[in-house]
């Protein structure tokens, strides 16, 4: 989905008055809820969420995506309505470690690659986008364009696995476990 504006706030992803509860659950209804309804909660045709013409599981954004205050939310939000991914050009430090840490893909590509994705949505809505979080590559196959994007090794072991840093250590638990033992019995002696 295209959502061509830069500098999209947390506080626009997912509205102040929208964070009262505690779970992760339901923050997707209320996702751009100022852009995404009119006076009355009358859905905004003009707005890309509610344009059936698009759909996917990623949202390809304008620059500086996630600025504003530290709010989770944004990514729970983000993730409940059903977004895998975020494209951007730039985002803010804190919503990207906060999307890493909920399952939230944030691919930082160059403005040229943005544009050629937007222009690429924009001609046909149905174009294909392919994200390879393994090879860490972004693709535009009806364009044969890609681009290779960084993410923090550890966070792309939890992602390609469905962990959270508990589970990630969880996952360790035999290894922790060989290891307490070797230390014990070295101590021992």
């Amino acid at each position: 989905m295209p959502l061509q504006v830069s500098n999209i706030d947390t506080d626009q992803i997912i509205p102040a008055r929208f964070l009262k509860a505690t779970t992760r659950e339901g923050f997707g209804d209320n996702l751009f809820r100022d852009w995404r309804y009119n006076a009355g909660d009358v859905p905004n045709e003009d707005f890309v969420l509610n344009n059936s013409k698009f759909s996917g599981e990623a949202l390809i954004a304008g620059k500086n995506f996630g600025c504003g205050s530290s709010r989770e939310h944004a990514a729970w939000a983000l993730a409940d309505f059903g977004f895998k991914v975020v494209v951007s050009s730039f985002f803010a430090d804190i919503f990207k470690s906060n999307a890493l840490n909920n399952g939230l893909l944030p691919i930082q590509v160059d403005e040229a690659f943005l544009n050629l994705l937007f222009d690429a949505i924009n001609e046909n809505p149905t174009t294909e986008i392919v994200v390879d979080l393994e090879e860490q590559k972004i693709e535009i196959p009806s364009k044969n364009e890609s681009r290779s994007f960084e993410i923090n090794a550890y966070k792309k072991v939890c992602l390609i696995n469905g962990y959270d840093d508990i589970d990630y250590i969880l996952n360790l638990s035999d290894d922790i476990k060989k290891y307490e033992e070797s230390r014990f019995s070295f101590n021992k002696i």
